[in-house]
């Protein structure tokens, strides 16, 4: 599925990969405990958690830029027939996405960049499709950005140390190398540019590169935030990390640094994860933050 709206005179369209309650609390945010949900039950029932059942409904969607004649495609899912043994609901996926991407006006061909936030499997798998008998780019004609401190991490095979937990796995061989081999790829850092219109700042912790993308236009302004956010929770309590975050300390400071950031600019706020309506703006309120969810 899709959905789109504009910012000045850039148009940004989401496609969905897919939606559900499927993580127990517990698991996606160790640390957490049970009554800060209930406590912020009208903040995640229904859209971002099912009481009853005790699970986040966790999204996993990315997002098209229509900017002049640039096609930009920021984060690629999970990726159709990717082996993924080791996460059952993203094992060998045969989804729809890349025929609501044509729908959307960025047929594989009409790419003109790729940009990721970070090299974890569920945000490069759409990188490559499987062509005759290899991963080949999905996007012939689009260059490839990729944090250069999340590529160094798994070329050294950090990834793989102990006590580290390995969200990167197979994506890394199947997903990211077969782009840099096509030499399709380019690493990018914090204070560059990509396509005229996204600016690259800073956002590790959550994983070792993490960046997030800044557009603006007609003196509106949006933010990719990757995976700063899993779940509105984290707006109102933002010392809650995800089981995920490779650098806790860091990731705490670079969510409060968006926060902010989003709270003083109005920047409307465009995560990989959130449940209904999956985005929207941040707000203050006395010492802390609120999430305003947007429409469409």
């Amino acid at each position: 599925m899709m959905q789109s709206r504009t910012l000045g005179d850039i148009k940004i369209t989401r496609i969905l990969e897919y939606a559900g309650p499927t993580h127990d609390p517990a698991f996606l945010f160790p640390d957490l405990d049970r009554s800060v949900l209930d406590a912020n039950v009208d903040l995640m029932a229904p859209h971002h958690w099912i009481p009853h059942m005790n699970k986040l409904i966790v999204t996993i969607q990315f997002w098209i830029v229509h900017a002049g004649d640039k096609v930009v495609v920021v984060d690629t899912g999970v990726g159709n027939f990717k082996p993924r043994a080791g996460i059952a609901r993203m094992h060998m996926l045969n989804t729809l996405v890349r025929e609501w991407m044509i729908a959307a006006g960025a047929a594989p061909e009409q790419v003109t960049h790729v940009v990721m936030t970070h090299l974890h499997a569920d945000h490069v798998g759409w990188n490559t499709t499987w062509q005759d008998g290899r991963w080949a780019p999905t996007f012939p004609n689009a260059r490839y950005y990729i944090p250069k401190d999340d590529f160094v991490f798994c070329d050294a095979g950090r990834n793989k140390e102990p006590g580290v937990v390995d969200v990167f796995g197979e994506a890394f061989f199947d997903s990211v190398m077969p782009v840099v081999k096509e030499g399709l790829a380019e690493m990018i850092v914090p204070g560059q540019e990509i396509a005229g219109c996204l600016q690259v700042e800073p956002a590790a912790g959550h994983s070792p590169g993490q960046v997030a993308f800044r557009v603006r236009s007609r003196g509106e302004e949006a933010v990719f935030c990757g995976d700063i956010l899993h779940s509105p929770l984290q707006i109102v309590r933002p010392d809650v990390n995800s089981g995920y975050c490779i650098r806790p300390d860091l990731a705490r400071t670079t969510r409060l640094a968006l926060l902010n950031q989003a709270a003083d600019s109005e920047a409307l706020v465009l995560p990989v994860h959130f449940g209904q309506p999956h985005c929207g703006y941040i707000r203050r309120e006395g010492q802390g933050f609120l999430f305003e969810p947007a429409t469409w």
